[in-house]
């Protein structure tokens, strides 16, 4: 279990299991953006996404709603979805 902290500086804890989305802005400003195509998929903002694994600072996220693959987040890019 890894603490997460979303845009209002608030902290949640992220563990395996938990349901997540990204946070479009940390995402969007983050250095993993910098170094591939910053266009990202609206699934990733907008659907469901299952923990798969945590390792250090970042989480293993499945989207399952459409056919795509697991992707590696930071634990600050990801907020519990609502």
């Amino acid at each position: 279990m890894r603490q997460s902290a979303n845009l209002t500086g608030e902290y949640m804890l992220v563990k395996k299991g938990d349901v997540v989305r990204a946070i479009r802005e940390k995402l969007e400003n983050s250095v993993e953006a910098k170094a591939s195509d910053t266009r990202f998929p609206a699934y990733l903002f907008e659907t469901q996404g299952e923990v798969v694994d945590i390792k250090g600072d970042y989480a293993f996220v499945k989207f399952g709603q459409v056919p795509t693959p697991n992707i590696w987040l930071r634990l600050d890019q990801l907020e519990a979805f609502k």
